[in-house]
């Protein structure tokens, strides 16, 4: 009996997340579809012209929109913003630097901090010696 290597197939949805891009602003033939791992190594590997575009250009996702700008996805949300964006609206949010990215930016920055504190402190307890108890 011989064994059959079946294709792994994703979801438009998945591929368009691992591929860091806005599904809705992909081309239709993308959104109608499966997507194989071997055609998502192809797509990652040689992007396409639509790909580079909207890596270049947006619409982002929120995830991207946030990593750009330094905040969180909730802080996206706090800030109003709910939609996906463009690397001109993410640049002009930059320049324009509102209220809210100044503050959201600040919290991102407070939690990495924090972040590296604990993970420094976990380091130091893993690295010194145990004390037996008598």
């Amino acid at each position: 009996m011989t064994s059959h290597k079946s294709t792994q197939t994703m979801k438009p949805a998945t591929a368009a997340k691992k591929l860091g891009v806005y599904l809705e602003a992909t081309p239709a033939e993308f959104q109608e579809g499966v997507v194989s791992r071997d055609e998502l190594t192809a797509l990652q590997s040689d992007p396409p012209e639509w790909l580079l575009e909207l890596r270049r250009n947006g619409p982002h996702p929120r995830s991207v929109v946030a990593a750009k700008l330094g905040v969180s996805i909730a802080g996206l949300a706090r800030g109003g913003v709910t939609e996906a964006l463009t690397t001109e609206e993410i640049d002009s949010l930059m320049a324009d630097r509102p209220e809210w990215l100044q503050q959201e930016r600040a919290t991102q920055a407070e939690v990495r901090q924090e972040a590296v504190r604990i993970k420094e402190k976990k380091a130091a307890r893993r690295d010194q010696p145990r004390k037996r108890r008598s």
